[in-house]
């Protein structure tokens, strides 16, 4: 194996393939290779045995070739290397704390091992052992085992283990990095992951309120899919419910040829509120609505034409946006589930969940005050219901290991109580299967209130996204890229890559619990952590290489030759930082906030101009500009940050642009 964090990656196939290898050659000797008819059960055992040492040498070369392109998260090495120095050390010590985190200061090393301080309180409680986390430290570190990554560790302070990375490991990686391509992290085996965001209701328009679900969960499954997950993008529409009995009563009354002729509905909105209001309002309507939703769910053949009608409507207006901010989903809404509800509440009947309050079937849930409601005292589903039997057909039918819902904060409390009831009935178990509410807080005005239009209406999503383009365009003319710098193809691609780079990365850069401000002039601002700065960074850095006339095939022939040395201060620090990605996107595997992302970007783009000002990657003649010098490595380190930005930037769904 390569180094000492991945020993023991292959070593029971190894062990294996040994014994296997062994075992043909007694089987051999035995005289059982096929040529005595009186041993066919020798034979086949032979034939098993083969089979299996084949397999596993196939297995093993994948596997092997997987490990050598994935990039290696070094922090996890550094847990792998610690985590046996201290089972070495204290053997007998059970769950020990185990921390690793990159230190913060160049004087403190690169990374920091911190887990003394832990034993030692360890040592205190359960044995009364008084020992001090400096000499627990010294005694790790005499225990750390070899292994290519580390060139030197120190006591410093109370018993913090400064560690120093060998120049070599990191020149090495890089090199990978650059040959392979940026490489997903190796994460172990193969999961299905579905996602359900953006989740807009029928015959409403989307608004600013989808835009974070929207964003948010469209990201997620790009990084579940890059680390090589199966990925379920999921659109949980509001395309079932009693609205729709008043939305076809008046359909009917506004075009009764509807069976016929498409009807021309252009402002779905005003449509509902028309039909809203003549509900609220008009006691024979509200009879008639409620009879077509009887008619609707009955499947009467010309109401679930209405119903097609006015759900294609919407799916033409969500498309647009979907286009715009360049989302893949499948739609899948409450009426895919609504055939199943009717054994969901048979099931929670038949295991005994079920009590009657009021006419009402409700299931009470541990530990959660507000019960469900999985029938109506009339017989009808509600959200709960149709909740429950997407849960459930997403963990029974879809086989997902991993179920996130992208929802806003307001549904917590609701979804934690449905999530807990599929606990309970035993359709999984959370040790196995992870199902997590992705939270998200509000978009605020810059009056901090609630994000509204001057009028106090909710902004149409559609209308945020064409004033994003206004105003990038306006940003560019600014700048006057327009007059000589970018041809109007470029402009164009510049300015949507611009508009929509910035809605998403602010969205993005904050914790997704918390609530922010939408401010377009902050977003464009082409200083600090904004989409804009990091777009013109990526350009800036894709150019350096182009100036120089050094194309794409001598930058590939480079990185198979070239070593890339990391001598000056600046040059180590980028090298290091680079090589952070993989660790960064394991953390949101975790924990699921993006704004880690953001944040590491933004890292990366100024260390990569500390660099790009302290180290000359072209150097030229000051009189007349011609080029003296190309420092090949530099221009490889240029080329490797480019990458990463790039993969990053393909993560959050932001496009850059080679002008700008």
């Amino acid at each position: 194996s390569r180094n000492y964090c991945v020993t023991t990656q292959f070593s029971f196939q190894e062990n294996e393939i040994k014994l296997l290898t062994a075992e043909i050659e007694r089987l051999k000797n035995f005289g059982c290779l096929g040529v005595s008819p009186s041993l066919e059960g020798l034979r086949d055992e032979n034939a098993k045995l083969k089979y299996r040492l084949n397999f596993l040498k196939k297995s093993l070369q994948e596997e092997r070739s997987k490990s050598t392109k994935s990039m290696i998260n070094i922090n996890s090495c550094l847990q792998e290397i610690f985590g046996a120095a201290i089972q070495a050390a204290y053997p007998d010590l059970e769950n020990p704390p185990l921390v690793v985190t990159p230190s913060q200061q160049p004087k403190f090393g690169d990374y920091q091992c911190n887990s003394a301080m832990g034993i030692s309180q360890i040592l205190l409680k359960t044995r009364e052992q008084k020992v001090i986390p400096r000499e627990i430290a010294e005694k790790i570190a005499k225990n750390i085992p070899a292994n290519e990554c580390i060139e030197k560790v120190e006591i410093a302070g109370p018993g913090f283990i400064n560690v120093h990375l060998r120049k070599d490991f990191v020149s090495k990686q890089l090199s990978s990095l650059l040959i392979n391509g940026v490489q997903p992290p190796a994460i172990g085996k193969r999961k299905k992951v579905v996602v359900d965001f953006s989740s807009p209701n029928i015959a409403k328009e989307m608004h600013v309120g989808h835009l974070r679900s929207t964003i948010i969960g469209e990201s997620m499954c790009r990084l579940f899919e890059f680390v090589g997950y199966d990925v379920l993008r999921l659109n949980h529409l509001g395309d079932w419910g009693t609205q729709f009995g008043m939305l076809i009563a008046h359909l009917q009354d506004k075009f009764p040829d509807y069976l016929n002729v498409s009807p021309p509905i252009g402002d779905l909105q005003a449509f509902y509120k028309e039909s809203k209001q003549r509900f609220d309002t008009e006691e024979e309507f509200k009879k008639r609505a409620y009879q077509c939703v009887v008619l609707l769910q009955s499947k009467n053949p010309d109401f679930i034409k209405a119903w097609n009608l006015i759900c294609d409507v919407s799916r033409r207006e969500f498309q647009k946006i979907y286009n715009c901010l360049d989302i893949t989903i499948i739609e899948r809404g409450e009426s895919f589930y609504h055939e199943m509800m009717k054994d969901i509440v048979k099931e929670f009947e038949d295991k005994g969940f079920v009590q009657v309050d009021d006419g009402r079937k409700v299931v009470f849930v541990p530990g959660f005050p507000v019960p469900l409601t999985i029938m109506k005292s009339d017989g009808g589903y509600t959200y709960d219901t149709s909740d429950l039997a997407a849960l459930k057909h997403r963990l029974c039918e879809e086989k997902g290991d991993i179920l996130i819902y992208v929802v806003d904060s307001g549904q917590s409390v609701h979804l934690q109580t449905v999530f807990a009831a599929g606990q309970m009935i035993g359709w999984y178990d959370p040790k196995v299967t992870r199902v997590a509410h992705a939270a998200f807080g509000v978009v605020l005005g810059e009056d901090k209130k609630k994000f509204k239009t001057r009028s106090g209406d909710t902004v149409r999503l559609i209308d945020l996204l064409e004033e994003g383009l206004k105003r990038a365009m306006d940003k560019l003319k600014d700048k006057e890229r327009d007059k000589v710098v970018l041809t109007p193809e470029e402009l164009k691609a510049a300015q949507t890559s611009v508009a929509f780079g910035c809605i998403k990365y602010a969205d993005l850069s904050h914790n997704r619990l918390n609530d922010y401000v939408f401010s377009f002039d902050k977003m464009l601002d082409d200083r600090g952590n904004t989409a804009a700065y990091l777009l013109y960074a990526f350009t800036r850095i894709r150019a350096i290489a182009r100036l120089a006339n050094i194309d794409e095939q001598m930058l590939r022939k480079a990185a198979r030759e070239e070593v890339l040395v990391l001598d000056h201060e600046k040059e180590w620090k980028l090298g290091k930082c680079i090589l952070r990605f993989p660790e960064i996107l394991q953390k949101i595997l975790e924990d699921l906030l993006l704004h880690t992302l953001c944040d590491y970007l933004y890292e990366l783009a100024t260390t990569f101009t500390e660099f790009y000002d302290s180290c000359y990657c072209v150097e030229k003649d000051r009189q007349t500009g011609q080029i003296m010098k190309v420092n090949m490595w530099r221009l490889l380190l240029c080329e490797a940050t480019a990458t990463v930005m790039a993969k990053g930037f393909d993560i959050l769904g932001i496009k850059p642009v080679q002008r700008m």
